[in-house]
């Protein structure tokens, strides 16, 4: 058991340490977030599963506070309207989710981030095509596998890995490290 423990910390540290290589889409990601938010705009998030989960925790941390105690910051995280959720997949398809609330919550000028390990999923990409014709800025979390995401967004930070649960641990450090940087700049 302490090998298995050992393999999983270690295969954690080797994916951690190719976000070097991230630095300048980071960068660009909490610019676009700081400029939208200083202007007025809001920030929508989105994923399914663990990266529905990953949505809420982003959208948390900037409702609420990272570190600091700074005013609330607009985020929501699509992924909690139970009835928005079942109604649209009900009447629209699962495919559109997403795509209906960006339609009915986003205004040009707004931020949508889109999380998938896989980069591949039709709800989240629907999603950030809708965003992009509105006329919002669109950020992608995804893994190594995501041509398409890479294709739609204005900066993606993908994942130097396949492994779904190391992919989903680097997410929510990338999403941290968003939120410090933004904290900075609201900070009272």
């Amino acid at each position: 058991m302490d090998k298995f423990i050992l393999n999983e910390i270690n295969n954690h540290i080797n994916v951690s340490n190719t976000l070097h290589g991230l630095i300048k889409q980071i960068m660009q990601c909490s610019t676009i977030c700081i400029d939208t938010l200083k202007n007025g705009g809001k920030i929508l998030l989105f994923g399914n599963g663990g990266s529905a989960a990953d949505a809420q925790h982003i959208a948390a941390e900037l409702v609420g506070r990272y570190k600091l105690d700074r005013k609330g910051l607009p985020a929501i995280a699509l992924t909690t309207d139970s009835s928005n959720l079942t109604s649209i997949g009900n009447d629209f398809g699962y495919e559109k989710i997403f795509t209906r609330q960006i339609e009915a919550l986003s205004k040009d000028g707004d931020i949508v981030i889109g999380l998938s390990t896989s980069g591949k999923s039709k709800n989240v990409l629907n999603a950030l095509e809708a965003a992009t014709k509105l006329n919002c800025q669109t950020i992608g979390f995804c893994g190594n596998e995501s041509s398409e995401m890479k294709n739609i967004c204005n900066v993606t930070l993908s994942v130097n890995s396949s492994d779904t649960p190391r992919i989903q641990e680097m997410h929510i450090l990338l999403g941290h490290i968003i939120c410090h940087l933004i904290d900075q700049e609201f900070k009272p």
